[in-house]
């Protein structure tokens, strides 16, 4: 139980301090934000649950094709704003443009070879 407390502790730390950062300056926070530490973490774990590297291999390799689609909402979302959106209706409409983005990409990796 404590392995895990402890992933959660580590893995909020992140996301506060993200938070925390982006309240001072929203280029630094951008600058922590897109650092992959999710994906490190998660690559840690696995690791350290499996002592096995083709399982982080996998991961990082299915992360690559899954950040492509990830985009859309850092596109969309200030877009949305800009143009008065309020808050929620853009997170909303920005966050299902990201799922289908997310479903195209899997589609397509499904169709041309199973790429991850």
């Amino acid at each position: 139980m404590g392995h895990y407390a402890l992933k959660v502790v580590l893995s909020a730390l992140v996301i506060v301090a993200v938070t925390e950062i982006a309240k001072r300056s929203a280029m630094f926070g951008a600058l922590v934000a897109s650092l992959p530490l999710t994906s490190l973490l998660a690559m840690v774990w696995l690791y350290h649950d499996t002592g096995q590297v083709m399982p982080v291999a996998n991961l990082a390799r299915s992360v690559f094709w899954l950040v492509l689609p990830s985009l859309v909402l850092f596109l969309v979302l200030p877009v949305l704003l800009k143009h008065g959106l309020g808050f929620w209706l853009a997170l909303g409409l920005s966050s299902a443009a990201t799922i289908a983005a997310y479903g195209l990409m899997v589609l397509g990796l499904a169709r041309f070879g199973g790429a991850w």
